[in-house]
C-alpha cells in the first residue's frame, strides 16, 4: 500500500517510515508534486493535521495523512503548543527554538512538558484522528545528537536519556509520534 504522507520534513518521514510495516510505503510531497507551503495557520495542533491532510486530499486527489506536533509546556501555559516549529521566527530554526525555550524557562521551577502528536487520515472519503502524548521534563542543557527539534532538551518520564540520545528504534518504542502511527496503523489493518 502506498500512501501520501503530507510533509517535505525529511526526519519525520524517515522517523515514520521506520515505524510502519514493509507493505506500506510512503509517497512526500515531492513525490506527488506538491512543492507548496502548505500553511498551519489552525490554532491548534490537531487543526494544523486537518489542514495539510485536506489540502492534499482536495488539490491532488489523494487519500493522504498529515501530522502536526507541539512541545507544551506546563509553566508557559502549553507553549510552544502549535507554534513550536516556528516558536523563534518563521525561520523554523531548531538551534533558535530551543534557545529561546530554555529562556523562557529560566525562573521557573516547573519544567514539566509533554509532546503531543497528532494524525489526520483521510481514507476513502473518511477523516480520523490518531492522537499520541508523552509526558517529560525539559532540562536546562542539551544533550545527545539524534532526533530533531526539541529533542536535546527534553528527558522523558523514566527516562535517563534524552530523545536526542535515544536511537531511532528506541525512541519508536515510545514517542508520541509513534503512538499517534500505532494507532494509524492498526485503523489500515482493519
Amino acid at each position: 500500500m502506498k500512501l501520501v504522507f503530507a510533509s517535505n520534513n525529511k526526519n519525520k518521514i524517515i522517523e515514520i517510515q521506520n515505524l510502519l510495516p514493509e507493505d506500506i510505503q510512503i509517497l512526500s510531497l515531492e513525490d506527488i508534486g506538491c512543492h507548496e507551503d502548505i500553511r498551519e495557520t489552525a490554532d491548534t495542533i490537531e487543526g494544523n493535521a486537518i489542514l495539510k491532510a485536506d489540502y492534499v486530499t482536495k488539490n491532488y486527489g489523494y487519500d493522504c495523512f498529515a501530522d502536526d506536533s507541539g512541545l507544551e509546556v506546563n509553566a508557559l501555559d502549553g507553549a510552544p503548543g502549535v507554534y513550536s516549529a516556528r516558536y523563534a521566527g518563521e525561520q523554523k530554526n531548531d538551534q533558535n527554538n530551543i534557545d529561546k525555550l530554555l529562556v523562557e524557562l529560566e525562573s521557573k521551577t516547573d519544567r514539566k512538558a509533554n509532546f503531543k502528536t497528532v494524525i489526520a487520515l483521510n481514507l476513502n472519503g473518511q477523516q480520523t484522528l490518531f492522537t499520541g502524548k508523552i509526558f517529560g521534563t525539559i532540562i536546562t542543557e542539551r544533550r545527545g545528537t539524534n532526533g530533531f527539534g526539541y529533542d536535546p532538551v527534553f528527558l522523558p518520564d523514566g527516562f535517563s536519556y534524552t530523545f536526542a540520545q535515544l536511537s531511532l528504534e528506541e525512541k519508536g518504542l515510545v514517542s508520541h509520534r509513534a503512538q499517534a502511527v500505532r494507532q494509524l496503523i492498526e485503523h489500515l489493518k482493519k
